[in-house]
């Protein structure tokens, strides 16, 4: 049954907890999410089915900034100018 009202602290608090716990799950088993799957049911199950959908981009998002982070950006000028 979805809700549509917005979430309760008591629910924001639930959700943002789950997510926490599934992301650092993600993040220990380098995001094999079958190690997760737990989590990341009770993730679904306490945080409204749009929230799911945003954090779910937000951590996609967050890996590709720390690849680049990590892996390096490589500014322009360095591209066979010289």
């Amino acid at each position: 049954a979805a809700k549509m009202s917005a979430p309760t602290m008591e629910e924001r608090k639930a959700c943002w907890g789950a997510r926490d716990e599934l992301w650092q799950c993600l993040d220990r088993h380098t995001e094999d999410d079958t190690k997760c799957k737990e989590l990341r049911l009770a993730f679904e199950a306490r945080c409204p089915q749009q929230w799911v959908k945003y954090f779910d981009r937000r951590r996609d998002f967050l890996k590709y900034k720390k690849k680049l982070e990590t892996e390096g950006y490589h500014p322009p000028e360095a591209a066979g100018k010289s």
